[in-house]
């Protein structure tokens, strides 16, 4: 089973992603920042991340950035989930590390898709 890690300080936002990643067939971990998302990713490092932007303690890009620098940090998929939609943000996610972007309110359909263009799940769970 392929594991994703849920990273956002909405607890809303987690639960409606997990949800949406269980019936995906994902096993889900959680994080409310990106400190504590570097920490369980020390710990174990997951097959993907849907990771928010704007959070306290550590910013999404700025876990990102470190991220890739982990030892097999470049394996997790990224897909950066905010509301942040200018370009120069979209530019800043792929520079550091993101392998797509999807804005905020998301559904099922749009994850689903990322996560097939990202190439974490195959067509034919669509």
């Amino acid at each position: 089973m392929k594991t994703c890690l849920v990273v956002d300080d909405s607890r809303v936002i987690r639960k409606v992603a997990r949800r949406i990643l269980e019936d995906l067939a994902f096993h889900v971990d959680e994080a409310a920042d990106g400190l504590e998302a570097l920490a369980a990713c020390r710990k174990e490092m997951p097959d993907a991340i849907l990771l928010d932007w704007n959070m306290p303690v550590m910013t999404g890009i700025d876990f990102l950035r470190q991220l890739r620098r982990e030892r097999g940090g470049e394996a997790p998929i990224v897909v950066f989930c905010t509301t942040e939609n200018d370009v120069e943000h979209i530019s800043e996610a792929i520079k550091a590390g993101a392998n797509e972007y999807i804005m905020k309110p998301f559904d099922g359909d749009i994850l689903l898709s990322k996560f097939i263009d990202a190439g974490i799940l195959a067509q034919e769970a669509a």
